[in-house]
């Protein structure tokens, strides 16, 4: 059996994947229908009771959810990819909390100004955090090329909430003296313009 990632176009599963092409492992790809929970025709919750992407089906059969787990995963599958410090080292503890950042306080909050319900009061306020949080990580980068001592899957997930704030206001990383070349470095990375072309992404 081969490594198997469960993913939707655009959506967070874009980190792993990119993770996965950076590391050089062999994979199969299975496109997921958000919408109807549905993979390969069948009910997606019997692969995920989650419901949502990322999904890693390991070669043993079992599966692996959460992105910010997921690549840690795959990093340490193959060290000389050296896409994550060592293991229990402090170095690799300040990865787990730039990963840990970026999934609580970057991509999650995205979800209340996207939702539907949310009023344009709510919205503002959310944004306005949001905004904090992404200047949090332009700090971070003002010295430095990536948020470890070099690229990691920590850049990986980064790369995929600064997608999703272009999306929402392209100006707020096309006007950033940091955060705008922090991102085309990355989008100019082989493996990341592979992942991005095997989604159909632009």
């Amino acid at each position: 059996m081969t490594l198997k990632l469960y993913y939707a176009p655009g959506a967070c599963s874009l980190s792993p994947h990119i993770a996965l092409r950076e590391a050089g492992l062999t994979f199969d790809l299975i496109k997921v229908d958000l919408a109807n929970k549905l993979v390969d025709g069948g009910d997606f919750f019997a692969v995920n009771p989650k419901g949502y992407v990322p999904v890693l089906g390991l070669e043993d059969g079992q599966v692996l959810t959460e992105g910010a787990i997921i690549v840690q995963y795959i990093a340490d599958l193959v060290p000389d990819a050296r896409l994550a410090p060592r293991a229990g080292t402090l170095p690799r503890v300040r990865l787990n909390e730039w990963l840990h950042f970026i999934a609580t306080e970057l991509h999650k909050g995205f979800g209340p100004i996207n939702h539907p319900k949310s009023g344009p009061e709510l919205k503002q306020v959310y944004r306005q955090r949001l905004d904090s949080r992404f200047g949090v990580l332009a700090a971070a980068l003002e010295k430095r090329e990536f948020l470890a001592e070099r690229f990691s899957v920590a850049d990986i997930y980064a790369f995929y909430t600064l997608r999703q704030l272009r999306r929402l206001d392209a100006a707020a990383v096309e006007s950033s003296a940091v955060l705008k070349p922090y991102f085309e470095r990355i989008a100019a990375r082989p493996a990341v313009r592979a992942a991005l072309e095997a989604e159909g992404l632009s």
